[in-house]
């Protein structure tokens, strides 16, 4: 799911294409995406766009007359520049926003439909899908460790919780944690003051490298790529790969349809966390240092 950064790009690229003019029309090829009646899609046509907003993971575009446009990309949704009036061809192809020097396309890959595009009048309306997590870049130190420490939770669970932190996902939050040398399943309420120091500082920091490394490959057009999965990140998507910082190889933990990429020896004092799916079936042998589990490998 494009996280942060990527919105930011995104946000980066669409200013000059289309902010101060006029969307002509907007078309939808799946039914699923538009996900209100009132206002009407028709109302926003022909209005000029006037500002660009990002929601937590969500981007806003305002038009004339207080209208908003929201498009939230989920898992699979992408946004794509092509030329004016663009055909919405293939399963992929969702809906598209007609400006005159272009066409702002929605695709998403997969069978399952979750991307969603919502049509609000006026600010509270719009203030509907704001999840209410506050936003790392506006909040000071304090006030980042009030939210995090609301509920008692895991440091992964709480960067990623849209109702904690604005824009954070799976990608960025393995980044973050690998940044501040803190183990994804450390609880909130364990963290010392020099812990939440370098958190904190590790959550802004990771978050403007990428956002500046991402805004600046979209000044070379409009990004297409919008991944994930980097060769330049630390540890997330890395697994089995030496972590950039000791060398020592990237582990997994698995859940669902996810999983927490990290570095035993800089995030965990050497401990190996539990997988879910492999614990289970290896019981008390589960390694718990990277020595067992290395021995284990050996077997």
């Amino acid at each position: 799911m494009p996280e942060l950064p990527d919105i930011s790009a995104y946000m980066f690229a669409l200013e000059s294409r289309i902010v101060g003019q006029p969307l002509q029309r907007v078309r939808i090829a799946s039914p699923f995406v538009l996900r209100t009646a009132q206002p009407a899609l028709a109302e926003v046509e022909g209005r000029i766009v006037r500002e660009l907003r990002r929601i937590g993971k969500r981007i806003a575009i305002a038009v004339d007359n207080d209208l908003w446009l929201v498009l939230h990309l989920m898992i699979a949704g992408r946004l794509h520049w092509r030329q004016p009036q663009a055909k919405l061809s293939g399963r992929q192809s969702v809906a598209a926003f007609d400006f005159p020097a272009g066409s702002l396309v929605l695709t998403e890959a997969g069978s399952k439909r979750r991307a969603s595009l919502h049509v609000f009048k006026g600010e509270e309306a719009l203030h509907s899908v704001d999840p209410g997590g506050i936003d790392v870049f506006a909040s000071d130190l304090a006030g980042f460790r009030a939210a995090l420490t609301a509920e008692n939770r895991t440091l992964k669970r709480a960067l990623t919780d849209p109702r904690v932190l604005s824009g954070i996902g799976n990608a960025y939050s393995d980044e973050i944690l690998h940044a501040a040398q803190l183990s994804p399943i450390a609880l909130t309420n364990k963290l010392d003051s020099a812990q939440w120091k370098r958190l904190f500082v590790a959550t802004r920091q990771t978050l403007q490298l990428w956002i500046d490394r991402l805004q600046a490959e979209a000044q070379n057009g409009f990004p297409e790529k919008v991944t994930a999965f980097r060769p330049e990140m630390a540890v997330h998507g890395r697994y089995g790969q030496p972590c950039p910082r000791c060398g020592e190889k990237v582990l997994r933990i698995r859940y669902a349809d996810n999983e927490t990429n990290y570095c035993a020896h800089c995030q965990t004092g050497g401990k190996v966390l539990k997988d879910r799916s492999l614990s289970r079936l290896l019981g008390s042998d589960w390694p718990r240092t990277l020595d067992e589990l290395e021995a284990l490998k050996r077997k």
